[in-house]
């Protein structure tokens, strides 16, 4: 275990400045306040803290991260409080420890919504300060590396929330020697056979190339010196996990990869990079296809290098990074490298403390950007994922910018990482000057011109065929706005038309007084509600002219007519009107078709309603079967989706209800409620105090902290089906009540 002076010399070597005394309270305060705890190891509590502190010192960090490390598990693992940490070490490391407080508390590891939640959380606690994730990756660091005193059950878990979120991240600051080393711990712990295998292997071939590595090193410095390029070489043998990763990837045994041997020469200045690639270059063969040139388009994480694989000694192919001692800091620590090279530019601050403005802080920042626009967490966690576990294509605007997307994306992810609006309008695009499909894979190097179209709106379509999280998320946003606005201009001419029946002008201004009795916030969203059948006309006239009793007129009812061909119309049972395809409604001596009201279940047409039912107040559509009848499902139903291209199968349908003679209607509701006793009593009864009838209740996923329930009921309308919705989410117990589509 690090001692307390050996800690503070440490620091104080890169940082002559730093705060001796603050350093040694921190150490005196954690190791008092976790007195006698001890971790699974049996080891001293404290001696993990002090652990981090020392991950952190390697890294060069300032005085006040090394003590929030010794301090981080203090106010959850003690009776430490906020306050005593202010008061001691000031504001700035209180909210610190406070914030890694809270990031102990999540758990990432656990099914999709709630893990989307949490994880928008961390992102939150981390984005105020970098600071707070490099101390949480310095934690989970340390307790990877003494992963084996867990319970086995434990252990999964913590493996798996490392590889999922805490790896990828740590990579995505550029920090790939942590990266490394968190993912190699957890492929051990999650597939130990697997990683026995590829150390197993890695061993043979270590025996087998004995030499080789000193012998490449040799070769390259021999010939860089001849050339007088200065620099340091280096070789390393991949990692297990990334060994394992890419054999999985490309379907390729363990001797068939190329960079199993990395080899990086380190020169002064970035000139030097090329000089240096030149020697190689005239030396050795160069493989085709395996340059890259990071220097001149670096990486989102600020990283830097030039990649060439070449085959050099004992016909070996070897992969060779190119770096000055800059990008070299800059690949190994990430944004905490930043640090090192602040005040040397002559930036203001302290020294060892991280930049804010480095391109992977950038990038976090633009993360919690779009969570203040209001996407849900689980499109935020599938955009995140995205970015985090995606290699790059580098690409270019017609006017030479820069555009970075992950592996695997086309032109509409191009166009939405241009601007928005530009992927809303666009219609079309040109690779390289020359008209390609939009769903073409983009590669390194592509110039992508974007055609945009005013009148465009992006197809729900394009949601399958983006790569990007940015993209897919814009897309679904559109298409929500699209169908909101669809709704609005429809419940706007209901709202019209029922405001001239009772004698009054329509207008905006007049909804935007009656907003409270209505409960929505806009006139748009009032319309749209109309449109939706949520919100019946009648109800939003009684709420414009409070003081008017209605004098809604009666409605008419047509006669019911002998059909074509022994078709008698569906009668009163239904309570329906149906209007045959390419009806006008005019009488049959006027035309070919007829309209046909709908009045008792007689002939030989039966109708049935969708798998998730239908009730009045639903717009509705009928779905014409040949030899089985019509079906009638509500116009937002999923299911409608497969008629699309057969438009003579529609057919009109409204409702024709006998207020006289009341019946119900078939409705399907998905509730989620907690595994407590008395639960499906409680939403039985709810269900009966509303006069709802139950059909049948399905368990259609039962673990152990909630159920998931079907329900099949018969309501007598679309308001007593909200009403008897709003009374199910209105109990504790019930997580979720809603509507099931058809």
């Amino acid at each position: 275990m690090t001692r307390q002076y050996e800690l503070v010399e440490r620091v104080l070597r890169y940082q002559p400045n730093a705060d001796e005394a603050l350093l040694n309270r921190a150490y005196v305060y954690a190791m008092k306040a976790h007195g006698n705890q001890k971790r699974a190891s049996g080891a001293p509590y404290f001696s993990h803290p002090l652990e981090v502190a020392a991950i952190l010192a390697e890294m060069r960090l300032d005085d006040a991260t090394i003590a929030t490390a010794l301090l981080h598990d203090t106010i959850e693992d003690t009776d430490t409080t906020r306050g005593e940490i202010d008061a001691l070490f000031g504001r700035e490391i209180g909210t610190l420890v406070d914030g890694l407080t809270k990031i102990k508390k999540l758990d990432l590891v656990t099914k999709k919504a709630e893990q989307a939640e949490n994880f928008r959380k961390l992102l939150l606690a981390i984005s105020s300060d970098i600071r707070v994730l490099l101390v949480k990756l310095a934690d989970r660091l340390h307790n990877m590396r003494t992963l084996e005193h867990m319970k086995p059950a434990k252990r999964k878990i913590i493996a798996e929330e490392t590889m999922d979120i805490y790896a990828p991240l740590a990579g995505r600051m550029g920090m790939q020697w942590l990266r490394e080393e968190l993912e190699d711990h957890a492929f051990r712990s999650l597939n130990q056979e697997a990683y026995s295998a590829v150390v197993e292997r890695l061993k043979i071939l270590r025996e087998r190339n004995q030499g080789l590595i000193d012998e490449i090193e040799a070769a390259l410095t021999s010939k860089l010196e001849g050339a007088e390029v200065g620099s340091i070489v280096a070789g390393r043998e991949k990692k297990p996990y990334a060994i394992w990763s890419k054999m999985e990837r490309k379907q390729i045994s363990l001797e068939q990869l190329s960079d199993i041997y990395a080899f990086r020469i380190v020169v002064p200045q970035v000139e030097d990079c090329y000089r240096a690639l030149s020697v190689v270059h005239t030396t050795w063969h160069a493989v085709p296809g395996r340059f890259k040139d990071y220097i001149s388009n670096p990486k989102q994480n600020d990283y830097q290098s030039i990649h060439t694989t070449i085959v050099g000694p004992r016909h070996q192919r070897v992969e060779l990074q190119i770096r000055t001692e800059r990008m070299h800091s800059v690949a190994e620590y990430g944004v905490a490298a930043h640090a090192l090279y602040k005040d040397a530019n002559g930036a203001n601050g302290k020294s060892g403390v991280p930049s804010q403005d480095s391109s992977a802080y950038r990038w976090l920042r633009h993360l919690v950007g779009m969570l203040l626009d209001g996407d849900n967490p689980e499109e935020f966690l599938e955009h995140t994922k995205l970015e985090l576990f995606q290699d790059q294509v580098f690409c270019f605007t017609p006017k030479g910018r820069l555009i970075a997307l992950p592996r695997g994306a086309n032109p509409i992810d191009f166009a939405y990482a241009v601007h928005t609006d530009v992927g809303n309008t666009c219609v079309g695009a040109k690779i390289n000057g020359r008209p390609m499909p939009l769903v073409t894979e983009l590669r390194n190097g592509d110039e992508v011109e974007i055609i945009c179209s005013k009148a465009q709106l992006p197809p729900s379509a394009w949601q399958s065929l983006a790569v990007t999280g940015k993209a897919r998320s814009a897309i679904r946003r559109a298409t929500r706005d699209a169908v909101r606005a669809q709704y609005g201009k429809l419940g706007r001419e209901i709202l019209v038309r029922a405001f001239q029946r009772r004698e009054k002008t329509f207008s905006e201004e007049s909804l935007a007084a009656a907003l409270g009795r209505l409960s929505q916030k806009t006139a748009e969203d009032v319309m749209a509600a109309v449109g939706r059948g949520e919100l019946a006309s009648a109800d939003v006239v009684r709420a414009v002219f409070p003081e008017e009793k209605s004098q809604e007129p009666a409605k008419r009812r047509r006669k019911v007519k002998r059909t074509e061909e022994g078709w008698f119309g569906l009668g009163k049972v239904m309570g329906l009107k149906f209007r045959w395809p390419g009806s006008s409604g005019r009488p049959r001596e006027e035309q070919g078709p007829i309209s046909i009201p709908i009045r008792g279940l007689r002939g030989d047409l039966p109708v049935n309603f969708a798998d998730g039912g239908a009730v009045p107040g639903d717009r509705i559509v009928g779905i014409l079967n040949p030899g089985q009848g019509i079906t009638i499902y509500p116009i937002h139903a999923e299911a409608l989706k497969a008629f699309d291209e057969e438009p003579e199968r529609w057919i009109d349908v409204t409702w024709d209800i006998d207020e006289d003679n009341p019946q119900r209607f078939p409705a399907k509701l998905a509730v989620t409620v907690l595994n407590e006793p008395g639960s499906l009593a409680q939403i039985a009864s709810v269900i009966g105090e509303a006069d709802g009838n139950i059909d049948n209740i399905k368990m259609t996923n039962r673990v152990h902290d909630y159920t998931e329930i079907l329900i099949d009921l018969e309501v007598w309308d679309l308001k007593h089906l909200n009403d008897i919705i709003a009374g199910l989410r209105a109990k504790d117990m019930v997580s979720s009540a809603a509507r099931a589509s058809a």
